[in-house]
């Protein structure tokens, strides 16, 4: 590869990771639809069942699955420094804008209004999980078996069950289904546990807060909302962080697009100001680059055992099934009145009818959409 066709490449990665991280709203499950639609439908970067593949090998590693998605994507694309640019140009808007909320909060002592564009966004989104969900369904669902491994996957999700022992038990079915066992023994729920911090982490300084969140990106499996659980636990039951700056890192989260996980940002500024935002930042993203970087070189070896394929097969139909329940979990949550449902209603119109338009521009108008329908 010459050297101008691999900066043109990086080019590309970059503006296209950049763009996705500053409209990518609604968690994880939108994230790689958005991805599936701009690197396997316009740019035809890798197929279907590649795509699959990722997302798949993605959900059993520590970190923020969207987040390795981009990054296995650059990959794909421009190799380890594609790597390094999708997962940087992704988590950057995120974390700037969270920095500009995270100043102002400190300022100020609360966060601007900006919950009717949210409330557009949302349902907006679901209609975007829903079409990634029809059409990586297609090529997931590959029998009755598959189907049912499926339903029963994103049954467990909505009923609660952790998403790692989810998907380690598709994985394990799929390795019994293979040498045709008819016993199939069920696992309990396996949920890693969070190292606690000390009781000096209010004055602990910038060095301390990247190992802490450093450990917490190594071993947090899942959505990035886990996060959140580990924050409560750790930090507002101990005294380190009050409830209502936890509320609000949640809503800087859920308002700012890109990766959940830069919530850490908000975070850290509270406790070490633009030292400490840096270095929880730096901390909760770093381990991915690392996991990503080892594990996309052997997908490609993974494909052609038999074995690996029927586990893959398992675990990608899981996540997708995951994928559907986080949608039904966001429906529950945003389609709450006659305006988000008829914001949802269009979308799913819009996304189904012109399937070659950009997510961007239906994440957009269901802003103002959002913001508009506030006034009736």
């Amino acid at each position: 590869m010459s050297v101008e066709n691999q900066k043109n490449k990086l080019s590309e990665i970059a503006l296209l990771f950049f763009k996705l991280g500053c409209i990518a709203f609604g968690g994880p499950a939108s994230h790689i639809a958005m991805m599936e639609d701009e690197v396997v439908q316009k740019r035809k970067w890798m197929t279907q069942e590649h795509f699959l593949d990722l997302v798949g090998a993605t959900n059993l590693i520590p970190g923020p699955n969207s987040t390795e998605m981009t990054m296995h994507c650059g990959y794909e694309r421009g190799g380890w420094k594609g790597l390094f640019t999708a997962g940087f140009c992704f988590i950057f808007p995120a974390v700037l804008i969270t920095s500009i909320f995270a100043w102002m909060y400190q300022q100020f002592g609360k966060l601007p209004e900006v919950e009717p564009f949210i409330y557009g966004i949302k349902p907006a989104v679901i209609s975007i999980i829903l079409f990634a969900g029809f059409r990586l369904g297609k090529k997931a669902i590959k029998n009755n078996y598959l189907a049912v491994l499926g339903l029963l996957a994103g049954i467990a999700s909505i009923l609660g069950f952790n998403e790692f022992a989810i998907l380690f038990i598709a994985g394990l079915i799929g390795f019994l289904v293979y040498y045709g066992s008819k016993n199939i023994n069920s696992i309990g729920n396996f949920f890693p546990l969070l190292l606690v911090p000390t009781n000096e982490y209010l004055t602990m300084g910038s060095f301390k807060i990247f190992l802490s969140f450093f450990k917490i990106g190594a071993i947090l499996y899942g959505s990035g909302y886990v996060l959140f659980a580990f924050l409560d636990t750790e930090l507002v039951m101990n005294g380190w962080l009050t409830r209502q700056q936890l509320i609000d890192a949640v809503a800087v989260g859920q308002i700012t697009p890109g990766p959940v996980l830069s919530t850490a940002t908000f975070i850290g500024w509270q406790m070490n100001g633009f030292s400490g935002a840096l270095a929880a930042t730096f901390g909760i993203f770093l381990p991915s680059f690392f996991f990503v970087l080892l594990l996309n070189p052997l997908i490609p070896k993974l494909q052609k055992s038999k074995l690996t394929r029927a586990i893959l097969d398992a675990v990608n139909v899981a996540a997708l099934a995951l994928i559907v329940a986080v949608c039904y979990e966001m429906a529950k949550e945003s389609l709450i009145d006659w305006r988000t449902i008829v914001i949802a209603i269009l979308s799913l119109i819009v996304v189904f009818k012109f399937r070659k338009i950009n997510s961007a521009f239906i994440v957009l108008g269901g802003a103002l959409l959002g913001y508009l329908l506030t006034f009736f």
